[in-house]
Order: structure tokens, then C-alpha cells, then sequence
């Protein structure tokens, strides 16, 4: 795992520009860069601008905790059958039915987002390719843990985690699934993601789906679709 001291971002770009100096040390040699939607993809297509990748999104979801949405004790994955729960999922004691209704609800979420967001297009071929998977941020890492047990299964030469700004507890438990955990800040007192950017505005399904045609048009050198 690589780290640094203390930085904050003016935005996704920022970050991902960032934390593409970091992965430059690595000698990436035209990796698939996967996005997790929405706020990784952003991110992400700045490192794939940089280090000449194809870019592409890979949709993980996080699984809340029935009436506290935004605490995540699990996560779904595209391709990827069982559920990922988090260490603490056990602690919350939530109903059975509750849980159960998170995650189909998570699952309708990922299957939407993966139709919207790449529609018929089916994922590049990662057997032996070099890979790096790419969010916003990383707090629990369930989600991320998620993405990178489906992908692992996909049979990569190189997996690689890299995440502008990581919880240390989370980024060390993940160095088990990824080959390498890169990230540009790994703070003792985390707090939470958005606290290490300046802007840290929801990216919208419309940004997604700009940022993926834009980078199939750069490498098709074909004008985007409108």
C-alpha cells in the first residue's frame, strides 16, 4: 500500500490526476482502467488519459443498513453471485427481511446501471490484462472489496486498487485482494470521504455516460455520439 501526507482536492479531476502520478511508479502498460459509478469515473478517466488506458465502468453497490442507507455493511458486483458483508454487518442486528430487501434493492440498482451506463456493450477481456479499479474514495471497502472479488475471479495479470484518499484499517484488509493498493492519501483520522475534497458534488448518470463516450471517442478518433 502507498501513501502520503495530507492533501485535499479541488474535485474528481484533481484527484484522479493525482493519483495517476502515483500509478505512473507502477509501469502500467495500456491497463483497462475500471470505474465504480458514479464518483469513480470521473476519476478514473483522468488515469486512463494519463497512462493510456482504456477506460470503462464496473459496477459495484453498497448494501445500507436498513434505516441508515448511507452506512454500508455490504456489497453486490456485477458478475459476482454472493453478497460481500462487511465485519461489522452482524453488529447492527437488523431483520432478516430488512436486509434482504437492501440488497434486492441494491441488485435492481446495479442492474440498471450497468444497462444505462454501457447498454449491450459487454466488458473488455481482462484474462492476463493489466487492471486497475478506481473510486472516489474508500471508507469501509466493502464496495471496492466486492468489485475486486468478482474481478479477480476474471483472471487479471495485475489487479490494482487505487483510490484517491483510503481509510488505513480498510486499504490494509484490501492488499489480500489487490495485487497493489495505491492510494494519495491514507489519513489516521478519516473522517469520511467527502471531508478531503472541496467539491465533492454528486456525479450524475449523465456524467457517466459523457465521460465513458468520450473516451471511446478519443480511442476510436471518432466524434461522440449525440
Amino acid at each position: 500500500m502507498r501513501g502520503a501526507g495530507p492533501v485535499r482536492f479541488s474535485n474528481r479531476a484533481d484527484a484522479g490526476r493525482r493519483l495517476a502520478k502515483r500509478l505512473e511508479v507502477l509501469g502500467l502498460d495500456s491497463p483497462v482502467v475500471l470505474g465504480l459509478p458514479r464518483g469513480g469515473i470521473p476519476v478514473a478517466a483522468e488515469i486512463a488519459s494519463v497512462l493510456g488506458g482504456h477506460l470503462e465502468v464496473f459496477v459495484a453497490r453498497k448494501i445500507g443498513t436498513p434505516g441508515h442507507e448511507e452506512l454500508g455493511i455490504g456489497a453486490v458486483a456485477e458478475g459476482l453471485e454472493e453478497v460481500i458483508m462487511s465485519d461489522a454487518a452482524s453488529s447492527y442486528g437488523s431483520r432478516a427481511e430488512d436486509l434482504t430487501a437492501m440488497i434486492e434493492r441494491s441488485r435492481r440498482e446495479l442492474y440498471r446501471q450497468a444497462a444505462l451506463y454501457r447498454g449491450h456493450r459487454p466488458l473488455p477481456e481482462l484474462a492476463g490484462r493489466q487492471v486497475v479499479v478506481v473510486d472516489d474514495g474508500l471508507a469501509t471497502g466493502v464496495t471496492a472489496e466486492a468489485a475486486l472479488v468478482a474481478l479477480r475471479r476474471r483472471q487479471p495479470g495485475r489487479l490494482v486498487l487505487a483510490v484517491p484518499v483510503c481509510a488505513r484499517d480498510a486499504a490494509a484488509r484490501l492488499t489480500t485482494l489487490a495485487d497493489d493498493v495505491v492510494c494519495v492519501q491514507s489519513p489516521a483520522d478519516f473522517l469520511a470521504v467527502g471531508f478531503w475534497y472541496k467539491d465533492f458534488s454528486p456525479t450524475t448518470d449523465q456524467e457517466v455516460i459523457d465521460a465513458l463516450a468520450k473516451a471511446r471517442a478519443e480511442a476510436t478518433g471518432e466524434p461522440p455520439a449525440v
